[in-house]
């Protein structure tokens, strides 16, 4: 008898618990709902040569906690570096090509850009020359002193700057493949770091471009967002993806201000 009376009691309490979460789950949805805002992808220009690359930006912001009128909100924007890709061999063109009489004569002839979760792989073949100059019965004649080829791998893994809202990248040097004395030049040489410097510094300078939250984000949480963590991800077939998480905090008003923002650029993009 007491063993029925006791699994009578466990069916009705079973029975209880499951039309209690019957009823908040439509309220859990409903507030997900209200407090998500995904920001449609923005177009950012950058300019590489002689024609312009675009990268794409977008986010997603979720409410985290709300308590006394602030609101701390999880930020998540995504950059697609897939035109950046295509246009390596240009942007590092600009960055590195040189022609000095007297000195370095550089010619990038191709780069590649590439995931390597969390960060990705550049690879740079170019063409290197360094000629120094004297004068011979009072005439300047230039020889050359050493040159030839090489292809240079970097690893290039983003991190975030202590003020939480510059981007940076850390090098971590791969395999050189060179020409005879050029090789030796390129490792261990000023040379080799100088190229590294460039190669990295303008590659870093169109991530923070495509990744300006000013350019991104809606104006209400423009200045309050404070970038954590930084990585790269592949997004398939090869398509290189930088992926910045952070945190947001602002009041009932600005949340207000925000939901309404997020509704106009919507709107603006939709035609609707």
């Amino acid at each position: 008898m007491g063993k029925m009376v006791l699994q009578r009691f466990c069916y009705f309490a079973s029975a209880a618990l499951a039309l209690v979460l019957f009823a908040i789950a439509p309220a859990i949805r409903a507030g997900e709902q209200t407090t998500t805002f995904k920001i449609p992808p923005v177009k950012i220009p950058v300019n590489v040569k002689d024609q312009q690359v675009t990268l794409v930006a977008s986010a997603l912001i979720t409410l985290k906690t709300k308590a006394q009128g602030m609101n701390v909100l999880n930020l998540q924007l995504t950059g697609d570096l897939s035109d950046l890709q295509q246009n390596m061999t240009e942007l590092l063109s600009a960055a590195l090509d040189k022609d000095d009489h007297c000195g370095d004569r550089i010619v990038i002839q191709q780069a590649t850009l590439a995931p390597a979760e969390p960060g990705s792989l550049a690879v740079v073949q170019l063409h290197y020359e360094r000629w120094g100059c004297a004068k011979v019965f009072g005439k300047q004649q230039a020889k050359r002193l050493v040159g030839g080829n090489a292809v240079m791998q970097m690893t290039l893994t983003p991190a975030i700057g202590e003020d939480g809202t510059e981007l940076r990248l850390v090098p971590e040097v791969g395999p050189i493949q060179a020409d005879g004395s050029l090789g030796e030049l390129l490792r261990s040489g000023t040379v080799g770091e100088m190229l590294r410097e460039k190669i990295r510094d303008a590659i870093l300078s169109a991530l923070q471009k495509g990744t300006d939250m000013k350019a991104t984000l809606p104006p209400a949480v423009q200045d309050y967002a404070k970038i954590k963590d930084a990585r790269f991800r592949n997004g398939g077939s090869g398509r290189l993806l930088v992926i910045l998480d952070g945190e947001i905090q602002i009041t009932n008003d600005q949340i207000q201000a925000l939901a309404k923002q997020v509704k106009e650029r919507v709107a603006a993009q939709t035609g609707k």
